[in-house]
């Protein structure tokens, strides 16, 4: 049923059936949302690392200097009752609505539900659960009634865009994303530092304990966590790492920033031309050192634009001005 990042998410495969095609919405005369959004200045950062611990299969590096434009980005992802407001305004239905199922982890299901629900060979913790969307994130009988500022999950990268279409916004650039991450700490690990728990205190949401059998909960959220859960970076932004991960406007390479004209663009780069993957940012609640070190700034990994799953979100961006 499905192609897979075994580490991250499941991805859907070219034998899926189309959904329902997407229409784009015209953006309100004035959008709230891009209104909200903080400046940035932009120019110049190292972007990428040539950590030890990270995956060098996943092109983090090498380090090489970029310069940006100034541009603006949300402080936090898009909430549920963000995505609510825009599929009201819009009658907006999602990819995950349109094939009928979305992927969801085993641990949040029901027996009854797990049990009819296909397992992801490769990974079989992530479970195809029919009626699993943004709507009803751990499938029928699930709600985000009391999880308003939560997260939006279920949404595909097509969905992302739909959302920017209406609120006159974008998609970040994978590398607007890092630089924003890192809230102006240069080649930090985390956007706080290079220690994961400093002083023992739990700065974002990942998986605590035993993957996957075993989650403590120990930094306060077993699944995903309100927006503004942990204390901001120095920027202002909210969850960079953890929590949910978040779609980028760009396509995914492991060596196009390597070479070529990808290697020689080091301005505002928009990342390779056309691809089968987008990039997604930041890890998710469901990221452990012993399988997947990926809520590091620096981390990367994709997915189809078609795919979804209940960790998989986004934040918004504009031009400046």
């Amino acid at each position: 049923m499905s192609t897979t990042k075994p580490c991250c998410t499941p991805g859907r495969d070219a034998a899926a059936p189309a959904p329902v095609a997407l229409t784009l919405a015209a953006p309100p005369r004035t959008s709230r949302v891009a209104r909200q959004l903080t400046g940035l200045p932009g120019g110049r950062f190292l972007m990428g690392t040539d950590d030890r611990t990270g995956y060098p299969a996943d092109g983090e590096g090498p380090v090489r200097a970029v310069e940006l434009s100034p541009f603006r980005i949300a402080t936090t992802t898009v909430t549920n009752a963000a995505f609510a407001t825009f599929v009201k305004a819009t009658g907006h239905r999602t990819e995950a609505e349109g094939f009928g199922y979305s992927y969801v982890f085993e641990g949040f299901l029901e027996p009854g539900l797990a049990a009819v629900s296909p397992a992801v060979a490769a990974v079989p913790w992530w479970r195809a659960v029919a009626g699993a969307s943004w709507r009803a994130p751990e499938g029928p009988g699930s709600s985000v009634t009391t999880r308003q500022n939560h997260p939006v999950v279920h949404v595909s990268w097509h969905d992302a865009q739909a959302y920017c279409a209406w609120s006159g916004t974008r998609l970040p650039t994978e590398a607007e994303w890092e630089y924003a991450a890192r809230g102006g700490l240069e080649q930090a690990r985390y956007p706080w530092g290079d220690e994961l728990t400093p002083g023992g205190r739990h700065l974002c949401n990942i998986w605590q304990g035993v993957f996957p059998t075993l989650n403590t909960a120990a930094d306060g959220h077993r699944g995903t966590a309100p927006v503004t859960a942990f204390r901001p970076n120095g920027f202002g932004l909210h969850n960079t790492v953890g929590n949910v991960w978040e779609w980028c406007a760009d396509w995914f390479s492991p060596d196009f920033h390597r070479t070529g004209p990808g290697r020689e663009r080091r301005r505002d780069p928009l990342g390779p031309p056309d691809g089968t993957a987008r990039v997604m940012r930041g890890g998710s609640h469901m990221c452990h050192e012993s399988y997947c070190n990926r809520y590091r700034v620096a981390a990367r990994s994709s997915n189809t634009p078609d795919s979804s799953a209940g960790n998989i979100g986004f934040r918004v961006a504009a031009d400046a001005g």
